[in-house]
């Protein structure tokens, strides 16, 4: 599929995850890893845009987009993903940022999530003809932060430019057994409520001369607790509210506190909106004399199964025998924002060691990922529109 071209050739996704996890990229990345990554897209004929978006304390964030232009008219494929990892605590085996092959794996900091597939990503591309189409890369430095200034102003960027793609791959860790047994074609909405219940303070032992928000808070998260919001939905598993949080700190063993404090998770499916469950525990949360302050991170999505799912699967399978279960469980992702430009699909690694210690991959599959990628990019590149 290179066609013979040297550097193509000389590409190895093992040796360019290494180069990238060398680069400690801690969110929000910055600096030396898009150095690293630049350095590895420019040869390859891509016009490399980096720009940094946002102030304090979310920001700033570097983001990259890469983009090699095709014959006028080409279709527009891009690979989408992050460079930024989790901190990676201790306890390691070897150094986190220090890549080190042992047996079959490759351990690093970022080997699974997702340096791993980006190296894959950039070998795949390096085999498609520069006739064949345009291919983008959209990568952030903050999708393991708070998100608010990595893939959004990017995809602010792209629109700007008239450059909306086709079609999407995120290369998150999706595999769970092995290589390509599971392929993400949706994700679940996710908001993060904070309940504020204020009573007035006094002594234990005159009740009537206070007002205890504790017992308040506790029969609002009772009600809440006992919601049943659905049986899931025809692509998703049931929305689930989780408790995630309570605070008082009350120092003191005989007065009744001023206020007490709670968070909420709640991940839902296509039957709900955001604002809708956040409107929900708000008329709850007032009967109870609380407040709510809200966040929404995301709304549920799907792309339905069809031709971009069906080329996606094929390429797993003629590499790797394994027929990939269509799936939108799990958490939430930087596809989320994405699939406001374009169908979006996430495909990538086993995601058995992400955010852990000793994170690892499998050498070999790093070269089965980058042959997947090859056929799906060229696949995407010559369908219909």
């Amino acid at each position: 599929m290179s066609g013979g071209d040297p550097v193509a050739a000389a590409l190895d996704p093992v040796e360019l995850a290494e180069r990238l996890i060398e680069c400690p990229s801690v969110t929000p990345a910055a600096g030396l890893v898009f150095d690293c990554l630049e350095g590895m897209l420019a040869p390859l004929g891509f016009a490399v845009h980096r720009f940094t978006v946002g102030d304090a304390p979310d920001g700033p964030v570097e983001n990259l987009y890469a983009i090699r232009q095709g014959p006028v008219g080409s279709r527009h494929f891009a690979f989408a993903g992050h460079v930024d990892v989790v901190p990676p605590g201790e306890g390691w085996a070897s150094a986190p940022f220090a890549p080190e092959r042992r047996g079959d794996l490759l351990y690093g900091r970022g080997a699974v999530d997702m340096k791993g597939a980006i190296a894959a990503m950039i070998v795949a591309v390096a085999q498609v003809p520069a006739g064949a189409g345009t291919l983008s890369f959209i990568i952030t430095g903050d999708e393991e932060g708070p998100a608010r200034f990595g893939t959004v102003p990017l995809i602010e960027h792209i629109r700007r430019i008239g450059a909306v793609p086709d079609l999407c791959l995120v290369g998150e860790p999706t595999s769970v057994q092995r290589l390509g047994d599971m392929v993400k074609i949706g994700r679940r909405g996710s908001v993060n409520l904070w309940l504020t219940v204020r009573g007035s303070q006094g002594h234990v032992a005159y009740p009537h001369l206070a007002d205890n928000p504790c017992t308040k808070l506790v029969a609002l998260l009772a009600e809440l607790d006992a919601i049943v919001l659905d049986q899931g939905s025809d692509w998703f598993q049931p929305s689930n509210l989780e408790v995630t949080d309570i605070a008082v700190g009350n120092p003191a063993t005989n007065v009744i506190p001023a206020e007490a404090r709670a968070r909420l998770s709640i991940r839902f499916n296509d039957l709900h909106t955001g604002a809708d469950l956040v409107a929900r525990v708000e008329d709850i949360a007032a009967r109870h004399g609380g407040s709510v302050h809200a966040v929404i991170s995301g709304e549920s999505f799907i792309t339905l199964p069809g031709a971009f799912s069906a080329l996606v699967a094929d390429a797993i399978v003629a590499e790797t025998g394994v027929t990939p279960e269509l799936s939108t469980t799990g958490g939430t992702s930087d596809a989320r924002f994405l699939r406001a430009l374009c169908p979006v699909i996430e495909f990538g690694l086993s995601n058995a060691t992400m955010h852990k210690t000793d994170e690892a991959v499998a050498v070999a599959d790093l070269g089965v990922l980058a042959r997947i990628y090859a056929r799906i990019t060229l696949a995407a590149l010559s369908a219909a529109s």
